[in-house]
């Protein structure tokens, strides 16, 4: 498969189903982040971590791909067949989220980003989760499964914090509270 095609020269791209779009179109705005997200995901994944939080990145990842294809699709009508996001991926951050949060100590404020490498990389996948969450919002809802895409977005930056926290108490760094200068 040939890589360049020089048909985006001019600053425009192609939907999934044929329409050419300029570059900074919403949908690509949405899954260029999408794709942002899934390589600081990697990069969280490439460090020394637990198999369980490895196994649940590498998860992840594979519902990005397909949620960017879902946004790269054209329309919702469009007959070509992609991967579907469904109830069973949220339900599956959920059960990590619970899982975790039971071996951390409850937070009683906020807690400053950072602490070590890999906690700094998941606070930024984090963010980035985040933002894509913010682009998606602001496409046609007739996009193909609009409100389970935000559903899961809203869910992982919820999983990456409290992985944060979590990866936090397995490399013994210290979670620093915001305090509020009032």
């Amino acid at each position: 498969m040939k890589i360049y095609t020089k048909k985006g020269d001019k600053g425009t791209t192609q939907l999934i189903g044929g329409k050419r779009v300029p570059k900074n179109n919403s949908r690509i705005e949405a899954y260029g982040t999408i794709d942002e997200l899934n390589s600081y995901i990697g990069l969280v994944r490439d460090q020394d971590i637990d198999k369980q939080s490895f196994k649940m990145l590498v998860e992840i990842q594979d519902r990005l791909f397909t949620i960017g294809a879902l946004l790269a699709k054209e329309n919702s009508t469009n007959k070509i067949k992609l991967p579907l996001i469904n109830q069973n991926d949220i339900d599956d951050l959920e059960n990590e989220i619970d899982k975790m949060n039971e071996k951390l100590p409850v937070m009683k404020s906020f807690i400053l980003p950072g602490g070590n490498t890999t906690i700094s990389f998941c606070h930024i996948a984090r963010c980035i989760c985040r933002r894509a969450e913010r682009l998606v919002v602001n496409l046609p809802k007739d996009t193909m499964q609009f409100d389970l895409i935000l559903m899961y977005l809203n869910r992982l930056s919820d999983y990456l914090f409290v992985l944060c926290r979590f990866l936090g108490k397995q490399l013994n760094a210290k979670e620093i509270p915001w305090k509020p200068r009032i």
